[in-house]
C-alpha cells in the first residue's frame, strides 16, 4: 500500500507476478508480467507498469462482462507492452491461466481480449502446467508487393534468401503478423535489422511482430518474432504468432488438419522456448500449448529487475 499525504488517500499497489511463459526453465521462454488485480489501475498505470518490468508484454486481469463464464475462472484481460497496448498476446495469456491454475487449481479459464474471447484450459502434464489457448477465428491475406518489398529492406535480407515453399502472408488470430519464410537456419540466425524502419512499416500495417520461419520438417519449425513496436528488438516466443502460423500453415496447404505443429524459439536470444500448434479439423482456430513457470525472486534481483 502507498499513502498520498497530500489527499489523505491510501493508494492500493497491485502485486506484480513474473513468469516465464513456452519454458519451465526460468531462464528459458518468454518472461511476461502477471497483474492479477488491476482494478483501479487506468491505461497510464497499466503501461507505466509494462514499461517500468521491461517484458515484451505485461497481463492486467480485472472483472468479466456479464455472462462470460463462471466467477472465478472467467477475466477480461488487457495487454501491454513497454510502449504501447496489444490486442492479444498468447505468452502472456499462457502466463497468467498457469498463475491462475497454480492458485484455484487447473481446469477451465475464459478471457475477455480486445480480439474476442478466448477459453484457456490448464492441465497438469508431470511436474508442470500447461495451458491451451484456443485463438479467435483466423483469417490470412496477401502482403503487397512493395510492403514486402520494404520489410526486406529493413531486415537486410535478400529477396533470394526467402523460402518459396513459404510465400509471404499476412495472417491474423488475434494479432496481425507477417509470415516470412528463411530458405536457411543460417539466414534465420542472421538477424540484424533496421529497428526504426521496421517499426514504422510495422506500424502502418498495423502488424504486432514479424513471423519469420525455417521449416525444418513437415511440422517442424523454427521461428523468430522481431517486435520493435512494442518497444522490444525481439519477442523470445509468442503464442499470438504462432496462433496465426498455425492458420497460415493450413490456409496455405502445408498441412492437413488434424496436425500438430512444433515450434521452437527463443533459441538465438539464449532464452530456448516451445511452442505446440494444434489444428483440428472441422474448427478453424488455433490451439497452442506450452507450460509456464514463476520467475525466483533470486533471479529477478540478479537481473535487476
Amino acid at each position: 500500500m502507498t499513502h498520498d499525504a497530500t489527499t489523505g488517500d491510501t493508494a492500493r499497489t497491485p502485486e506484480i507476478l513474473r513468469y516465464t511463459a513456452f519454458s519451465t526453465d526460468p531462464e528459458g521462454g518468454n518472461p511476461a508480467g502477471v497483474v492479477l488485480d488491476a482494478a483501479g489501475l487506468d491505461d497510464a498505470a497499466q503501461l507505466a507498469v509494462a514499461a517500468d518490468l521491461g517484458y515484451s508484454e505485461t497481463a492486467f486481469l480485472t472483472a468479466p462482462p456479464e455472462g462470460l463464464g463462471e466467477p472465478g475462472r472467467a477475466f477480461t484481460i488487457r495487454y501491454f507492452s513497454p510502449l504501447a497496448e496489444v490486442a492479444f498476446c498468447g505468452h502472456a495469456t499462457v502466463a497468467t491461466a498457469v498463475a491462475l491454475a497454480e492458485r484455484t487449481g487447473p481446469g477451465d479459464f475464459v478471457f475477455a481480449t480486445q480480439a474476442g474471447r478466448v477459453p484457456v484450459t490448464v492441465a497438469r502434464h508431470g511436474d508442470a502446467l500447461q495451458a491451451t489457448l484456443t485463438s479467435v477465428e483466423p483469417h490470412i491475406a496477401p502482403v503487397a508487393a512493395a510492403d514486402l518489398d520494404e520489410a526486406l529492406a529493413a531486415l537486410d535480407w535478400p529477396a533470394a534468401d526467402l523460402d518459396p515453399a513459404l510465400p509471404p502472408r499476412i495472417a491474423y488470430a488475434g494479432a496481425r503478423h507477417l509470415v516470412l519464410g528463411a530458405a536457411t537456419r543460417d539466414r534465420l540466425a542472421a538477424l540484424d535489422y533496421d529497428f526504426d524502419r521496421l517499426a514504422a512499416l510495422m506500424r502502418r500495417l498495423d502488424l504486432t511482430t514479424l513471423q519469420l520461419v525455417w521449416r525444418e520438417s513437415d511440422t517442424v519449425f523454427h521461428v523468430r518474432d522481431p517486435f520493435p513496436v512494442g518497444g522490444v528488438v525481439e519477442d523470445p516466443a509468442t503464442g499470438a504468432a504462432a496462433a496465426a502460423f498455425g492458420a497460415y500453415t493450413r490456409a496455405l496447404g502445408l498441412v492437413t488438419a488434424p496436425a500438430t505443429l512444433t515450434l521452437h524459439q527463443g533459441h538465438d536470444l539464449g532464452r530456448p522456448g516451445l511452442l505446440t500448434v494444434d489444428l483440428r479439423a472441422g474448427d478453424p482456430r488455433s490451439h497452442v500449448s506450452g507450460t509456464a513457470t514463476a520467475i525466483p525472486a533470486a533471479a529477478i534481483q540478479a537481473a535487476g529487475a
